[in-house]
């Protein structure tokens, strides 16, 4: 009798441990077309999913299973990438030209996404025929576990902040300018969360302190982020707790996630929340309004002032921002406990951006190599070994500074092998790396 009343208790035990098993999943379904915008008071053909500019907000737990059918309604390909998402062993899913098919018009694609010990904030956006310049993109919000500890109080609330250049030119105009070989024109304003000055509005309740996580969505410019009379306190960069040290404005760069904790200290009225250009001429700027519920009295005085092409104010920032190495990430481990300072690496590799003219275009290139785009996409031709498509070692590990020319450039890498990356920008412009689908740790 109690070896069978072990026995079933031992298979109960396995049977709710299959079902606590599995994480979480989490559908959403996309329709992807185009519409009427109006983001800097002009009528433009905007790029919507489910209707909307910026696009639906992700919201995740770490480890959840995301499973996200995409129909394109547009009338050419199209194709999602998702800026921060480590893609482990499934770079299939990652959404650029050289690892997915696009998605043909009238068709349909679902991702199959794992935010995988993950935090943070960070967001998606169209990746190819520079889509992006339309719309396309949105915020992904990935929180912690129930149980891990995250190193400051629960918010009372929580903001995303999508805001970039915006130009009213249609994105196949633009398009066509970078394909004959010219330089992008000045952007025409800045937007937050897809509105021009003062467009939109956080409302917040005096005394309590909220998330605010601000992505630079744009396409050509670094920008600046302020709100009027306000501190605010850095906690997270892109899926990493840092120190946190108080700002009063932030630098953020193309493509980059900050999330600060903003408390409303100040007395009940409507406050400026600013974003300007960083390194141009002129300085562009636009505003959102921070509304003190209850409050009647509305902005008062000019738009704060920020930096503008001050380069050491920025460097200075960056060097400030460091790993909290006490604080728990994903895991309830303290992000200082993994030792990656120990980790011996087995190759070094120097990658030097530059921008030369190739048959009398203007192209970009990376140690010399300006990338073209294979008829068949990489990942395809890698899996079913179809000849011709690339070729391993087609980029150099280091700069040559040799004359700019055109390949389908490939680099080799070893699995589970610790790589050492060197970027230089010799270039008069700020650079903003993305490394797709990788966690990385910035040594200086």
């Amino acid at each position: 009798m109690r070896s069978l009343c072990f026995f079933t208790i031992f298979i109960l035990g396995l049977l709710l441990h299959g079902v606590q098993g599995e994480d979480p999943y989490r559908f959403y379904t996309w329709k992807v077309t185009y519409g009427d915008i109006y983001p800097l008071g002009v009528k433009q053909q905007g790029i919507l999913i489910n209707g909307q500019f910026p696009g639906p907000q992700i919201d995740a737990v770490t480890n959840d299973n995301l499973i996200i059918s995409v129909y394109n309604y547009l009338r050419e390909p199209f194709l999602v990438s998702w800026s921060g998402l480590q893609q482990r062993r499934n770079s299939w899913q990652d959404g650029v030209y050289g690892t997915n098919c696009p998605i043909p018009p009238g068709r349909n694609m679902t991702y199959a996404l794992q935010v995988k010990d993950q935090i943070g904030s960070f967001f998606y956006f169209p990746s190819l025929a520079f889509h992006k310049a339309a719309g396309g993109f949105g915020g992904i919000r990935i929180l912690s576990r129930p149980r891990i500890p995250v190193p400051f109080p629960a918010p009372s609330g929580d903001f995303t902040v999508l805001a970039g250049d915006w130009f009213k030119r249609n994105h196949t105009v633009l398009k066509g300018i970078l394909d004959r070989g010219h330089n992008l024109p000045f952007p025409d304003g800045l937007l937050i969360n897809g509105r021009g000055w003062n467009g939109y509005t956080f409302q917040v309740d005096q005394g309590k302190t909220y998330r605010f996580r601000i992505s630079n969505v744009g396409l050509t410019t670094s920008i600046n982020f302020r709100i009027q009379g306000h501190k605010m306190k850095l906690v997270e960069v892109e899926g990493s707790h840092t120190l946190q040290n108080t700002y009063s404005a932030l630098d953020i760069h193309l493509g980059q996630s900050y999330s600060v904790l903003v408390t409303a200290d100040q007395p009940p009225q409507d406050y400026y929340v600013v974003v300007s250009s960083r390194f141009t001429s002129p300085v562009l700027t636009t505003t959102a309004i921070l509304h003190y519920s209850w409050s009647t009295k509305g902005l008062s005085g000019p738009p704060p002032g920020g930096p503008t092409i001050q380069v050491d104010w920025s460097l200075n920032q960056a060097r400030s921002i460091r790993w909290n190495l006490t604080a728990s990430g994903p895991r309830p481990n303290p992000q200082g406990s993994y030792h990656y300072g120990l980790i011996t690496t087995s190759r070094t590799i120097m990658l030097a951006n530059s921008a030369p003219m190739i048959n009398g275009k203007q192209r970009y290139a990376v140690n010399s190599v300006s990338f073209v785009p294979a008829s068949t996409p990489l990942k395809l031709a890698d899996y079913f070994k179809i000849p011709g498509v690339f070729n391993l070692g087609s980029i150099p590990s280091n700069p040559t500074w040799g004359n700019g020319y055109l390949q389908t450039s490939v680099m080799h890498a070893d699995f589970r092998s610790y790589v050492e990356i060197v970027f230089q920008n010799w270039e008069d412009t700020v650079q903003s790396w993305h490394i797709d689908g990788y966690s990385f740790f910035v040594m200086g």
